[in-house]
This record gives structure tokens, sequence and C-alpha cells, in this order.
């Protein structure tokens, strides 16, 4: 893993390509008229709106480049030789809770495309990280700031 590329599922290539799009378009001009009003107050040295409206602008802007700068090193994983008998990005591995007998399942990504509400979480979080590279059938002992998670790892599979 190259520390400038992405990885990213399609699905999140595409979300990340609709967000740029949307603040390129949408967001660019919803700030445009923004300004466009506040300048029609009059003296723009002590106006509020018009300070807010320029920094919504900086803050846009910044965030295009960040997206653009992240597209351009993507690297989608379903086409990636990743092995299938380990915890890997993409994988999605479910779980059961050692402590009270609860399954869980969880699609390991990056962190662009984290998401808790579809148990989408990133190989950077403890869990993420406390789950890279074990196997089917292992128990691991994961460290959260609540305390120990106990997981046994019941299966893994790849998104078709």
């Amino acid at each position: 893993m190259m520390a400038n590329e992405v990885y990213l599922t399609r699905q999140g290539f595409h979300k990340l390509q609709q967000q740029l799009e949307s603040l390129k378009t949408t967001e660019r001009q919803k700030i445009a008229k923004a300004i466009g009003e506040a300048r029609a107050q009059g003296d723009i040295s002590e106006n509020a709106e018009y300070d807010a409206a320029k920094e919504s602008q900086a803050h846009n802007e910044l965030r295009i480049a960040d997206l653009e700068t992240k597209l351009a090193n993507v690297r989608i994983i379903e086409n990636e030789n990743i092995p299938s008998d380990k915890v890997f990005i993409g994988a999605i591995v479910t779980l059961e809770d050692v402590d009270n007998n609860e399954e869980l399942t969880y699609m390991l990504v990056s962190a662009e495309e984290a998401s808790y509400e579809e148990n989408k979480i990133s190989i950077f979080s403890p869990i993420g990280k406390g789950l890279l590279g074990h196997k089917t059938g292992e128990t691991v002992a994961i460290q959260v700031p609540a305390g120990t998670l106990n997981y046994k790892i019941k299966k893994i599979k790849r998104p078709s």
C-alpha cells in the first residue's frame, strides 16, 4: 500500500465523485449567491454575512481540492488480488462477540468510506486494526477505549 493511494470500493469511488460534483456545482452556486447578497448590503469591511460566506467558500474549495487529490490516487479494491482467507481491506467479516454471543457483520474499508450506519468500519479504527490479518476460526482480543472486545471470526467473504 503506497502512502498516497486511497483504496475504495467501486461504490465508495462513485460516492466521492458525486460529492465532488455537488461541491463544484450546487455548493459553489449557493456560496456565490450568498457572497453576492452580502456585497449588496454595502460596506463589506464589517459585514459578518460576507465574512461567513467567504469562509464557507474557502472551506468548500479545500474540500474540492482534497477530493480531487483522493480521486486521482484511487485504487478500486475489487480489482485487487486480495486473499480471501484472511481479514483485509474490502472483506466482509462475520464475528461472534464471545462475551455475549451476539453476531456482528462488518465490512472493512478505508477511512473515506467508513459508515457506522452501513456497518463499514475503517481499517484504521481499533476494531479494524485488531481484525486485520486474522483468519476464520480465530479469536481476537481488541483493545478499545471502553475496554477489551473479544471476537471470534465466523466468516470472511469478499463482495461480489
